[in-house]
């Protein structure tokens, strides 16, 4: 059986400001990917985070925040493993209502951070502590281990996490 292929023509046509700006489309950045955080171990080795292979050492990445100027400080600390997602949006909307009528009183631009539906975790593990200082080679470091954390497999997340800008750009 022959089959005939018939070409399609398309026709493009440049528009004109006042047909474009009838046009609205959507912004914004669309991003899937594996994150993978020390899964072999670092390459630093002092009193505090040692060898991978010694087991009273910490081998992870570290992120210390303090919480008021002057305080203590939270850890998730020795974070190992590997993050996949896919669908992760990012995009700027403007909050001009809801929120109880404070969306009015607000009226300016938010990030809008929209969750992947599906995050894979292969492997994580991390702890959470309360630390004296944000590094741990800093003088009179101190740390309480709150709990530690282990995850494997899929976590659904759906929704969108708005980001308020605080202060003057």
């Amino acid at each position: 059986m022959a089959g005939l292929v018939s070409p399609a023509w398309a026709d493009l046509n440049r528009l004109d400001d006042s047909t474009l700006s009838d046009i609205s489309g959507q912004g914004g950045i669309y991003l899937s990917g594996d994150i993978s955080i020390n899964e072999d171990g670092g390459p630093i080795q002092n009193t505090y985070f040692g060898s991978c292979s010694d087991a009273s050492k910490r081998c992870g990445a570290r992120l210390a925040y303090q919480l008021k100027e002057g305080g203590g400080w939270m850890v998730l600390d020795d974070i190992r493993g590997k993050f996949s997602f896919e669908g992760l949006t990012l995009r700027v909307r403007k909050i001009d209502s809801g929120f109880g009528g404070d969306g009015a009183l607000f009226n300016r631009d938010v990030l809008e951070i929209g969750l992947p539906n599906i995050v894979r975790y292969d492997s994580v593990t991390f702890k959470l502590a309360t630390s004296s200082t944000a590094r741990p080679t800093d003088p009179g470091f101190q740390q309480t281990d709150i709990f530690s954390v282990e995850m494997q497999g899929d976590v659904v997340l759906e929704g969108n996490l708005l980001v308020f800008p605080t202060g003057n750009p």
